[in-house]
């Protein structure tokens, strides 16, 4: 029986490698497989050309759309490899299951199946939640591409590698492994094919590389940090272009995807504002890749039948984009929108044939887009509607949301408001509960959040208020979206999927008590929203984002200056008393007289000195005490019930302050010895780590071993909207943000953190989004609440400040109501009295 399923698996290889009737060969094949797929590989005896057989096999599915049936058949051809012991065969087994994984979107699965096939451990993420690919440096993997034999197959695997690398979010890598495969296949007879793809490939690494800089460019306001992305981002468009104009000439399937890639990459590049002087230069290849594409699209057919649908769904959404650009779309002698119809309507009829719903989804969405632009309303909503179905259906929800989103806006437009309110909700439902996925591996949503994803809750929230100026639920339904928003921008920040929030209902906590009125300040479009939450109703009260913008501009301009000390008040209480009229003397009223006050902020206000703000007689500071925070829910006031503490801090200047990412300009802090002294009176069984003590290697390891309550940090701390740009300066090196979530851990992977302080902190020069790395630090540390600075102020006077905190927490009394104590201390000396000394303090948390 082996011996005639053998003949015969030779006799159907032979016939697939000649061409001849293969789809007679493939269907007779496939019935076989499907039907004893693992008895035909038990049963016969292996043979290089039952694996040949299967190998080919898995190619045909995959190209078919179906990854499922290719990894099987892969999957079965290493086993016939390594019943055979063929290394070679086992290696490329590996390497071909690798491309079903990357089918599926499966990217972690795909990397450590391919180190698995070269011998490479150690350089693929164990899970989505680590944030960075590699778990060894560069050198390491220098070395480690150095010892890998210089042949075809190595390479092809290292290619797929780099790949994999780029799409999960470490291009660096990815861009160090091609660089090597190219160096590799210059030593071996000339293979044009494998260096055009990866040429190919390092063209997409500089396009990924340009997106992240570019989405850094967008949401970094620290002014160091936006320059640097910005010629990072201009650097890696020119390299990327240039690859892909070389590429663009070939007549195969490697120049219609450098095509539509260049195609995009100028499309992009154009939106930004920086672009507008090389604009026009960028507008004369457009015309020329149209043409190019089209011709090639009409004359090569390629092997995948999916990447055809998908390069023809890709053409279409840039000839969209064309077609939106006035300039350009008067420079071209076609009908766009009707060529992209065209173009997507063969997708969809491709697509169907497959039986493949995502790719139908992606087509049927592409198809409204189109409608809508074209005014067609029904088959603008059955096509939204289709697409949206069908991704549901295999649960894509990273596409699903974007077609309920559309589907959101469309009834929106044409005055269907409950509809758009149910679409709205679904879309952002979606989001979030698949944002963890999202942030670390879809990499066009975890780079253009501003463009993808913020709006998206904007847009809800504005509809959600636009409904009826005083319908309660609506108003809720409008803070928790942007609580959501909050969230998602922290992760975002991050780069690291989810994070946990501090539990608020622990036992470490001797009671929880609740803010009597929490303040939601969103900015919109045209206008701010400030929405009141107290215990037995809402309020809402409008302002014209035109009259808040100057007081607030000039107020945040006067704060980020070092003269700020020297200013005389006069010089900026007009803006504060400005700000104060507009936004908070409408809802007095609905306030409690003195006390707590919540406030849960959007990116706008989140730099906003709430304290400094001024009523005409006094400061916000001397009638409540404030904290700020993500969610009402954070904002719950806890007193402590364990008070160990650790206190570390650096008054010299220690081999961190060399670091490239560290301000040239800080100075030691030798008041921090005498401030930590103080605090110790409050506290003297506190643990403490100063100048060398305090080591990130010493941080780590007394977390380790302790559980505390409070850490004290009195060292340089930046905060920026660049998770590079923010850290806490130990004696040895800066802590990155992203570092604090192992170093804080005790020995069971635990964090009970009920207070981080960070006295000597300052936020980065003309940063107004700065507030995302006290809230990404909090985070991270997985501390309940954060006490931070805005800016770095005197060390003398914080001293005295951190003195009065803690004597009042010590007390009895909340976070909140010590610090507003310890700010009124100051504020009522002689000595400190300008807000300099204490306006720049915040509590972000209860």
């Amino acid at each position: 029986m082996a011996r005639k399923w053998n003949l015969f698996l030779s006799h159907l290889s032979t016939i697939l490698r000649k061409g001849k009737y293969w789809f007679l060969a493939l269907t007779t094949l496939t019935l076989l497989i499907v039907l004893n797929h693992n008895e035909l590989v038990l049963a016969t005896k292996p043979s290089v050309e039952t694996a040949q057989v299967l190998t080919q096999q898995g190619f045909i599915q995959l190209y078919q759309g179906q990854a499922d049936a290719a990894l099987k058949s892969w999957e079965s051809a290493y086993q016939v490899y390594q019943k055979l012991n063929n290394q070679s065969g086992m290696t490329g087994s590996l390497i071909n299951q690798s491309l079903a994984y990357q089918a599926n979107g499966s990217y972690i699965n795909a990397c450590q199946t391919l180190t698995q096939a070269l011998s490479l451990a150690g350089f693929c993420p164990t899970s989505l939640q680590q944030n960075t690919t590699s778990n060894k440096p560069f050198a390491d993997l220098k070395l480690a591409l150095q010892k890998q034999p210089k042949q075809i197959l190595q390479i092809t695997g290292l290619y797929n590698l780099a790949n994999v690398l780029r799409l999960i979010g470490d291009p660096e890598t990815s861009y160090l492994i091609l660089k090597h495969c190219l160096a590799s296949l210059s030593e071996l007879p000339a293979n044009p094919q494998l260096e055009k793809k990866l040429l190919l490939s390092l063209a997409n690494t500089d396009f990924f590389i340009y997106t992240q800089a570019k989405s850094k460019y967008q949401l970094t306001e620290e002014s160091f940090a936006k320059k640097e992305a910005l010629n990072l981002a201009n650097s890696k468009f020119n390299s990327a272009q240039e690859l892909y104009q070389n590429l663009s000439s070939n007549n195969d399937a490697i120049s219609i995807e450098a095509n539509l890639n260049w195609l995009k990459l100028i499309l992009d590049y154009k939106s930004l504002a920086i672009a507008s002087s090389t604009a026009s230069a960028l507008d004369q290849f457009i015309p020329n890749i149209i043409n190019a594409t089209l011709m090639r699209l009409k004359q090569i057919s390629t092997p995948s039948v999916i990447k055809s649908i998908y390069y023809k769904l890709n053409f279409s959404q840039n000839l969209i984009k064309v077609h939106q650009d006035e300039n350009l779309k008067d420079s071209l002698n076609q009908n766009l929108l009707s060529l992209a119809l065209s173009l997507s309507q063969k997708a969809l009829t491709d697509a169907q044939k497959l039986n493949n719903p995502r790719v139908t989804s992606s087509a049927f969405g592409t198809l409204g887009h189109i409608y809508n632009l074209s005014g067609e309303l029904s088959k603008t909503e059955h096509s939204f509607y289709n697409a949206m179905s069908l991704a549901q259906s295999v649960q894509a929800w990273d596409i699903a949301y974007e077609w309920q989103w559309k589907l959101g806006k469309f009834y929106r437009l044409i005055g269907k408001i409950e509809q758009a309110n149910q679409f709205y909700a679904a879309a952002i439902n979606n989001l979030d509960k698949t944002r963890n996925n999202l942030l670390t591996i879809n990499s066009d949503i975890q780079f253009a959040f501003k463009e993808k994803v913020e709006p998206l809750y904007h847009e809800y929230i504005d509809l959600l208020l636009t409904q009826s100026k005083f319908n309660k639920a609506k108003i809720r339904k409008a803070t928790d979206i942007q609580e959501q928003l909050n969230f998602a921008e922290v992760e975002n920040f991050l780069r690291c999927g989810r994070f946990i929030n501090s539990a608020i209902d622990s036992n470490s906590y001797r009671q929880l008590k609740d803010v009597p009125a929490i303040i939601y300040l969103i900015k919109l479009e045209d206008r701010v929203e400030v929405l009141v939450k107290t215990h037995e109703d809402i309020y809402r009260h409008t302002v014209d984002f035109r009259l808040l913008n100057e007081p607030i501009s000039n107020l945040f301009d006067i704060i980020s200056k070092p003269e700020l000390v020297d200013t005389q008040p006069s010089n900026f209480i007009n803006y504060s008393q400005a700000i104060y009229q507009l936004l908070f003397a409408p809802i007095k009223q609905y306030l409690p007289p003195s006390g707590a006050l919540g406030f849960v902020l959007d990116s706008y206000f989140q730099n906003l000195p709430l304290n400094m703000l001024y009523d005409g007689k006094q400061y916000l500071v001397q009638t409540y005490n404030t904290s700020v925070s993500s969610s009402a829910k954070q904002l719950k006031q806890s007193f402590l019930k364990s008070n160990r503490t650790l206190i570390s801090g650096v008054s010299q200047a220690g081999p961190s302050f060399n670091y490239p990412n560290v301000p040239r300009n800080l100075s030691p802090l030798p008041q921090v010895k005498v401030e930590i002294e103080n605090i110790k009176k409050t506290n003297p069984s506190a643990s403490t780590l100063i100048n060398a003590e305090f080591t990130s290697q010493n941080f780590k390891q007394i977390n380790e071993k302790n559980t505390f309550s409070i850490i004290h940090l009195s060292t340089h701390a930046q905060f920026s909207s660049d998770p590079d740009q923010t850290f806490i300066l130990t004696w040895d090196t800066p802590l990155n943000v992203k570092d604090l979530k192992f170093l804080l851990q005790n020995q069971n992977n635990q964090t009970n953190l009920d207070l981080l302080t960070l006295s000597a902190c300052q936020t980065a020069k003309g940063d107004r989004r700065s507030f995302l790395g006290i809230a990404g630090i909090a985070a991270q540390a997985g501390a309940r609440s954060i006490l931070a600075s805005l800016w770095l102020v005197d060390a003398e006077s914080t001293s005295q400040l951190m003195s009065k905190f803690y004597e009042e927490l010590k007390i009895g009394h909340t976070k909140a109501e010590a610090l507003q104590l310890a700010q009124l201390s100051l504020l009522n000396s002689d000595k400190y009295e300008h807000p300099y000394y204490w306006g720049g303090f915040i509590l972000v948390g209860g």
